[in-house]
């Protein structure tokens, strides 16, 4: 088919593609030439006293002597949390007999727990008082040894 017959829009395309490949010629032709000799002093770079990269050497005088004794590596040791009683008491929030699970409110830390029915020792209904121990299940905390406190 001649050029004559293309349609404008193809017109359009050959000549945008064309554009492109000129100016990506343009930009590879201006790198090259301002390309710099590649020595290692071009390569250096240095960190500043807040961590930012720069291109000049940090000032002699401003350096501060550091104790090796005070550098830490690894995360520190964390203070003993409070050792919490492993049986907690709480308020029943919700229980669906007909599905199985339902939520208890710890009284200590105003937390709702999941509980299901497997973990059960004792049937309850909402709003009963309960003693129960906290496992982790599969999607978080969850009430085990359910029983009434009477």
């Amino acid at each position: 088919m001649g050029r004559s017959q293309e349609t404008f829009n193809k017109k359009e395309v050959r000549n945008k593609k064309e554009k492109k490949r000129k100016d990506k010629e343009k930009k590879r032709l201006a790198r090259k030439e301002n390309e710099k000799s590649g020595d290692m002093e071009d390569m250096i770079a240095y960190v500043d006293e807040f961590g930012n990269l720069t291109s000049t050497p940090p000032d002699p005088d401003k350096k501060k002597k550091v104790k090796l004794e005070d550098i830490e590596i690894g995360v520190p040791t964390r203070a003993e949390e409070e050792e919490m009683d492993p049986i907690r008491k709480g308020t029943v929030s919700f229980f669906n007999d007909s599905k199985g699970f339902g939520f208890i409110r710890d009284s200590e830390t105003k937390e709702s727990v999941f509980v299901h029915a497997n973990n059960l020792l004792e049937e309850i209904k909402e709003g009963n008082l309960v003693s129960f121990e906290v496992e982790m299940g599969h999607k978080g905390p969850t009430a085990v040894k359910v029983k009434l406190i009477r």
